[in-house]
């Protein structure tokens, strides 16, 4: 007997996609076999809400239903995102931007990583004023209304609509709630304003969650305009019910929150597509992913497969923390999506050997592919060709299109392809289920490497409106907690209520919500604090919803809706975080003049780049350092460097870093501590500084002794040099230490936190006890200062020195942009080698992806270990390359690595099993480096996550730390708890060859 439906339950969803807007009705009280009521695929039109309406018309005709059957109407949409992409003044508004951060980021103004044609269309006023929070949730300073209301007074004559309001810590402000405050004050000053808080956009990472709330700002009205023609032309058809609008991480928006956070759909089509996989399959009768086990979703289109990685909680796994649009780095959840030039409409050209794309005939598929009676030869027509039951155009068409073995090399060609791009997805070893969906899915074999099993579903062509009319709800929180008092479980079952609550205050019913996703972050060098990012999803509790349709604005909608292109534009290309200078790298010679390099953009871009993989982990990313000090060179300032060799015996080479929790330096961008600190040692300093040098010229510090020596700072030389080679934990762990000429070395020092607050200490005992007393103050002084050292004689500097690590590091850099330049990432690890000085100097210890990652906080300092699978990690359209490197290794780190170990083939080893000697690939103080294997950036402990492809390079440590037993026993395996193993070289040292050395223009006169 057929089931008799009840009203007002079926959900409708539609995909509206550049090419093709997708539509399926769906009965939920049916089985996944057999509740698609209907579905229509028709191209997109000129005005999507009419398409929108077309789609929805057309459906209903065909499954007889009337609109109050339908529970609700959920609509993805490639819109908001295609506006950005495309940078169409027409549709971005200009945004003003109110800072809370007291006296931090003052280098680093909004916008300043964008492209400059971004900046131009988008940024119209932007205001540093008090505000923002610490670490531990303590007050920089509070809020100063006659300051906001000053700044509405210029945004107001500026005509601007759109404001961002942008507090520092403000993602864990639950009770000052900064933002919140300063946007009461904003509305009542400027009504009708719409104001953005970027804790509602993004998660902590200061400087990228701005540049999402900015972005959703600027879309906010045309947005606003966009969702509510969609919502009206729902309305016209008689549909009273709920409008939702799919989200980048598989759940769904009402209408009204989605207007108010457009951006959090910019990557909802390949979301669509994989949740809608999944929920297809459970008509073959397997089990949708939230059962327990993952799967891969392979989607195939006109011209790429796209392919996403499933987790057990039925959502898709996320990217890593930073991604790109247009050229603007961000951090809000986009699914984690890898595609090649692989689909129905690629070109197939027959030569010596066969090759597949990665050019495509695209949405021409029916009018130039041989099948349909055109002339180009695409993997359609040989799909056809292989198997005529597939019933797609006219297959004696194609009869002689391919010779037989080249018909062999084509199924062979595609299966590698496909399979190579799953194999970089998986997270272990293990066969998974792949699910094949897309109108390009018929090209794709039944059986594949690495599958368990292979499985297409009725009505895959449709998966992205199946997903999205499946959609959940769902809701993150990400917070940071003391374990002082309560322990990290305890607040998991709190936070995991938080965000159970929050899920129902979303729209979902309180039966259905679960917790989908925990994750534990211990801070680094912060005593007691540990970051908790917590999930709920659950279905939509329908009772509660409303239907309201976004009021309408004196504007009209037509100029921003009406008139929207249907097909898709070209995009133009994205830029890399460091937004690099377009120079040739072939030809480049840096600027040195008389044995002085002076430093240009796109030397500094290299150093830093350079600088964070030499930090081995540790350091801190030297991103927000790199632009606070192209902010210095665009103004005019001058920054130099020098030799060791030409530095006098008698100069004062002064030092100057940043210490604490890199969590914390990414959210409260530098101020003036760094000079502070500075001004405040000299006070009790009889020598001033003739020179500056680094720290550690790992991670953010390896930046250091440029800033300060910049002309609009202390206008000093900097050495080309730094006390580590690398990174280290503590201040003691430095080359001046190991020689022990005068102890303590790092006395007088002088801290300051850039709030009003500085330390100074005249003397101490020893090095360590320097550590320990400023590591305390530190912990009370927001967990980030600026440490000012004591300068000690050129002669000094030029024993303890290693030298030219600012000249190691900018080659390492130029190396990494090559190889983006000429796409050759794949030897990227090989060649950082090469400028490092060749194989006798380091290795490439091993290639492989990530499969597990465990954290755990001692004393202030995060250790943990990361398992890294051998695999092949070159370019996925390469299918003729084969890993050299199996088996699995693991990198225990204390902040920075400190090891590279083989394990067993199993797994990891048993919990206090300890290691062979045999089993060490590399340990310190050699350097070992994990590098992104599809961009050549360095990868930080922090960053380490399931499923990065990796490179782990070995490089020898400089004979300051292995000439001697006391350099050993400071930087070696006794100092981070592996007595049991002994050092062992993994090469002999190279001298970086110097820059200064290379390219002085006076040598040659």
């Amino acid at each position: 007997m057929a089931l008799t439906i009840k009203p007002r339950h079926l959900r409708i969803g539609v995909d509206v996609g550049g090419t093709n807007t997708d539509g399926v009705i769906l009965d939920p009280l049916e089985r996944p076999g057999s509740c698609i009521l209907a579905w229509h695929k028709s191209a997109t039109t000129a005005n999507p809400s009419a398409g929108i309406k077309k789609t929805i018309e057309t459906m209903s005709t065909l499954a007889t239903i009337t609109p109050d059957q339908v529970a609700s109407v959920t609509i993805g949409t490639t819109h908001f995102v295609n506006a950005v992409v495309e940078r169409d003044a027409s549709r971005l508004s200009k945004v003003a931007v109110i800072r809370l951060s007291g006296p931090f980021s003052k280098h680093a103004p909004p916008c300043v990583d964008w492209p400059d044609d971004m900046r131009e269309i988008v940024l119209g006023h932007y205001a540093l004023v008090k505000g923002g929070l610490e670490v531990d949730g303590e007050l920089i300073s509070d809020i100063d209304e006659d300051e906001i209301i000053a700044q509405c007074q210029e945004i107001q004559t500026r005509g601007i609509k759109s404001v961002v309001v942008n507090g520092i810590f403000s993602p864990i402000d639950m009770v000052e709630r900064q933002e919140e405050r300063a946007a009461e004050i904003i509305r009542r000053e400027l009504p009708g304003c719409d104001v953005v808080l970027s804790k509602e956009v993004a998660n902590l990472g200061f400087l990228e969650r701005e540049n999402a709330a900015i972005l959703n700002a600027s879309i906010l009205a045309f947005a606003k305009k966009t969702i509510r023609s969609f919502q009206t032309g729902v309305r016209q058809l008689g549909i009273q019910c709920p409008v939702f609008i799919s989200q980048n991480d598989g759940t769904v928006l009402s209408g009204d929150l989605a207007a108010r956070l457009p951006i959090k759909t910019f990557s909802s089509g390949p979301t669509n597509s994989m949740r809608g996989a999944a929920f297809l399959i459970q008509g073959q009768g397997e089990s949708e992913g939230s059962s327990g086990q993952p799967m891969l979703v392979v989607d195939i289109g006109g011209t790429t497969t796209d392919v996403g990685f499933l987790l057990p909680n039925g959502f898709p796994r996320q990217q890593a923390a930073y991604s790109d649009l247009a050229g603007v780095r961000m951090n809000f959840s986009c699914p984690d999506i890898k595609s090649i030039g692989l689909g129905g409409g690629s070109l197939v050209r027959q030569g010596d050997t066969l090759t597949i794309g990665p050019d495509s005939v695209g949405y021409r598929l029916t009018q130039e592919s041989v099948v349909f009676g055109g002339d180009t030869l695409t993997t359609t027509d040989c799909a056809m060709l292989a198997n005529p039951s597939l019933n797609v155009g006219k297959a004696e068409l194609v009869q002689g299109a391919l010779k037989e073995d080249h018909l062999v090399q084509f199924k062979a060609l595609v299966a590698q392809k496909i399979e190579k791009i799953i194999d970089t997805m998986k997270t272990s070893p293990d066969d998974l289920p792949v699910i094949l969906v897309g109108g390009g899915s018929i090209i794709a074999p039944d059986q594949l490497k690495g599958a368990s099993k292979v499985l297409k579903p009725q009505w895959s062509q449709v998966a992205n409106a199946i997903g999205a009319a499946i959609a959940r709800v769902s809701a993150v929180v990400d917070t940071i907690r003391s374990t002082e008092a309560r322990t990290a479980k305890q607040w998991l079952e709190e936070i995991s209520k938080e965000a159970e609550e929050k899920t129902v205050m979303a729209g979902a019913s309180r039966e259905s919500v679960k917790v989908v996703e925990v994750e534990t972050l211990p801070l680094q060098y912060v005593a007691n604090k540990t970051r908790f990012i917590v999930r709920a999803a659950g279905d939509f509790d329908f009772s509660r919803v409303t239907t309201n349709t976004i009021p309408e604005t004196v504007e009209t909608d037509e100029a921003l809706v009406e008139t929207e292109d249907a097909k898709p534009k070209s995009q133009p290309p994205r830029l890399s975080r460091e937004q690099e200078p377009i120079v040739d790298i072939a030809t480049y010679k840096p600027d040195v003049r008389n044995r002085v390099w002076y430093v240009g953009e796109a030397d500094l871009s290299w150093i830093s780049t350079g600088c964070y993989i030499l930090g081995t982990g540790g350091g801190g990313s030297p991103y927000p350092h790199m632009i606070l000090l192209r902010q210095l060179l665009r103004a005019g300032s001058v920054v130099r460097v020098v030799s060791p060799t030409d530095v006098n015996d008698d100069a004062a080479v002064g030092c100057g870093g940043g210490a604490g929790s890199p969590t914390v330096s990414i959210e409260k961008l530098q101020g003036d501590e760094m000079m502070e600190a500075q001004n405040e040692l000299y006070k009790i300093c009889e020598t001033p500084a003739t020179h500056m040098i680094a720290l550690e010229i790992g991670g953010g510090n390896g930046l250091q002794g440029l800033t300060l020596g910049a002309s609009t700072n202390m206008d000093l030389p900097c050495v080309d040099g730094d006390w580590m080679g690398r990174a280290y934990p503590t201040k003691w762990q430095t080359t001046p230490v190991v020689f022990n000429e005068r102890q303590p070395i790092w006395s007088p020092i002088c801290i300051a936190d850039g709030n009003g607050n500085v330390v100074v200490m005249p003397k101490a005992s020893s090095d360590r006890q320097v550590e320990r007393i400023m590591r305390a103050a530190l912990s009370n002084m927001g967990s980030q200062v600026a440490a000012a050292e004591p300068p000690v004689t050129g002669a000094e500097m030029k024993r303890w020195v290693v030298d030219n690590t600012i000249s190691q590091a900018w080659r390492i850099g130029r190396a990494v942009a090559r190889a983006r330049q000429e796409n050759r990432i794949d030897t990227v690890a090989e060649t950082i080698i090469e400028e490092c000085g060749g194989s006798t100097a380091g290795r490439v210890l091993f290639k492989g992806k990530i499969v597990g990652v465990e954290r755990t906080l001692r004393m202030g300092h995060v250790y943990g270990e990361c398992i890294i699978e051998g695999t092949d990690v070159a370019d996925q359209t390469d299918t003729t390359s084969s890993s050299q490197f199996t088996g699995r290794i693991k990198i225990p780190f204390k902040n920075e690595n400190i090891a590279a170990i083989r394990i067993s083939r199993g797994g990891q080893h048993e919990k206090g099993l300890l290691e062979k000697q045999e089993d060490v690939l590399a340990i310190v103080p050699d350097l070992i480096c994990v590098i992104d294997a599809q961009n050549g950036e360095a990868i930080g402990t922090p960053e380490y996550r399931y499923g990065l492809l990796v490179m782990v390079i070995g490089l020898a440590a400089s004979d300051k730390w292995t000439g001697s037993a006391r350099g050993l026993e400071i930087g070696g395996p006794k100092a981070f708890g592996f007595d049991h193993l002994k050092y062992e070289p993994l090469g002999t040292f190279t001298k970086p060859v110097s820059v200064i050395d290379e390219y002085d223009t006076s040598s040659s006169a």
